[in-house]
């Protein structure tokens, strides 16, 4: 009785705080990471345990507004803009975007916040950057949650092996090889703040991300493609060799409805989580699955937090 009555309040308590996102930009403080000169920003609200967030692409911090709102009782969440997003700095050239670069952005949040570790969620780009810090400083991730972005071993594997799930990453060949400058560079549309928004459902937080995609660097955007994709048709790609059990605990969303990441490659992820793995997909959300549902992931991802309290 006493467990219904505290997920009847948990429940309540998530699906109220997911109603005050909208709200969200009056409500979090802004700060700066430095990372060998490259200033890295971040949207915090909440106190309790640390959890740093990372968008993909194209996105930024205010992805994760219903997130941030139905966890700031009890966590301190900290959403990073991306360098070359938003407010973060935005340097020149691809190789200022390669992996150790973006593993260092983050590990810099960490410690510019005062801590060792953190609870690590990541979307996309994020997600790719996230399992890449978790081998890389396994130490500075309390807890591991990925959306739709499956874990490594699984894409090389599906690509390999699933012709519909290499189809899927072909708009990456063209953001390898292309500019922002290019007419039908974004699936066929110019590269614009108002293009590049378009996946966004709600016209206000549409807004919101006009402003932000405005102050942003489309080249350093493209620049995660071109220094860190795998280039999966030259006939001289061979896949990376499968990575180990990441000793972490982890929970994974994945909307069904992505077209760019197939669900193939979830597959055998059990294997290489040598923790405990939690797999959530949900029919009918796509690749934007924080906001496609939203009240579905922050309710599922604050109960197992709260199930895993120190």
């Amino acid at each position: 009785m006493r467990l219904s009555t505290l997920l009847l309040a948990l429940v309540m308590s998530v699906s109220a705080s997911t109603t005050e996102a909208s709200d969200l930009m009056e409500q979090v403080t802004h700060g700066y990471a430095e990372n060998n000169g490259v200033k890295i920003h971040y949207a915090e609200v909440g106190e309790g345990p640390l959890v740093v967030m990372i968008h993909g692409f194209p996105d930024f911090w205010y992805t994760w507004r219903h997130q941030m709102a139905g966890l700031a009782d009890g966590y301190r969440v900290a959403a990073v803009d991306l360098r070359g997003y938003n407010l973060s700095d935005q340097p020149e050239g691809v190789a200022a975007y390669a992996m150790p670069l973006l593993i260092g952005d983050i590990a810099a949040v960490i410690r510019h916040l005062g801590e060792e570790s953190a609870i690590v969620v990541a979307h996309d780009w994020g997600g790719v950057i996230a399992w890449q810090f978790a081998y890389a400083l396994p130490q500075m991730v309390d807890k591991l949650v990925i959306l739709n972005l499956p874990h490594p071993n699984g894409l090389g594997q599906a690509w390999a092996s699933n012709e519909e799930a290499l189809a899927g990453a072909d708009y990456a060949r063209v953001f390898r090889a292309g500019s922002p400058q290019d007419p039908d560079i974004f699936f066929g549309m110019p590269m614009t703040a108002e293009t590049i928004s378009g996946w966004v459902k709600d016209p206000a937080a549409r807004e919101q991300y006009i402003e932000a995609f405005e102050r942003s660097n489309f080249d350093g955007m493209l620049a995660y493609y071109k220094a860190n994709y795998p280039d999966l048709w030259s006939p001289e790609y061979e896949p990376s060799p499968p990575l180990p059990p990441l000793e972490i605990s982890t929970l994974m969303f994945h909307g069904l409805e992505d077209t760019a990441l197939h669900s193939d490659a979830l597959n055998n992820t059990w294997d290489w989580i040598g923790a405990d793995l939690t797999l959530v997909t949900i029919p009918g959300a796509g690749h934007f699955v924080q906001q496609d549902a939203a009240e579905q992931v922050t309710q599922t991802l604050r109960l197992w937090l709260d199930q895993r309290a120190d």
